[in-house]
């Protein structure tokens, strides 16, 4: 399952390896970038419009593997998503998850030498942060502590099998090695 990873960007490499891929995604244009690169590549891939905040619309353990790209941002409650994740995951399935550190919220997008907003990052609760959204076409975002993502994954029941942080690849913070994102690798129990 491609969980909110629409777009037609890694669900190509998990068909070249022979898996029957599944993409979830809200975005209709997410949605049509999947289906584009799917009938270019000349592979098959079952598309799902449906909100992650929401039950997922599958069965239990229906999958043996979720990638689960850094679209966390976009949910306030991340506990639900993991705790959807374990529940449509098939005993020992793996969860694949990027998540994002609160960095990239906290500093001007132009240089990143300055701290502009406080933590968490939460428009709903934070009017500048909602203005500053709207103004930059961000859609809705949220910061996440490592205890809610983390600890989320465990209290889900995943056991956490590795860990891999990463900078955003260019700009100030990349220049200085401050990681930004993070990724786990993480099992049902």
């Amino acid at each position: 399952l491609g969980l909110a990873s629409g777009g037609g960007q890694q669900m190509p490499i998990f068909s070249a390896l022979g898996a029957s891929c599944t993409v979830m995604d809200i975005s209709d244009e997410q949605l049509n970038s999947e289906k584009v690169v799917s009938e270019r590549e000349n592979y098959h891939i079952d598309i799902i419009k449906a909100d992650m905040t929401k039950t997922f619309p599958f069965e239990d353990e229906s999958f043996d593997l979720i990638f689960h790209p850094v679209s966390n941002v976009y949910v306030k409650d991340v506990f639900h998503v993991f705790k959807e994740c374990a529940r449509v995951l098939k005993k020992g399935g793996l969860l694949l998850s990027g998540l994002d550190n609160g960095i990239n919220f906290i500093v001007d997008e132009e240089t990143e030498t300055k701290i502009i907003h406080k933590l968490p990052f939460d428009p709903t609760i934070n009017n500048d942060q909602y203005e500053f959204l709207m103004k930059t076409d961000s859609g809705m975002q949220f910061s996440h502590t490592l205890k809610d993502q983390i600890g989320g994954q465990l209290k889900a029941g995943f056991e956490i099998l590795d860990i891999y942080e990463d900078t955003n690849g260019e700009g100030r913070l990349h220049e200085l090695n401050i990681p930004s994102y993070f990724a786990t690798k993480s099992r049902k129990k």
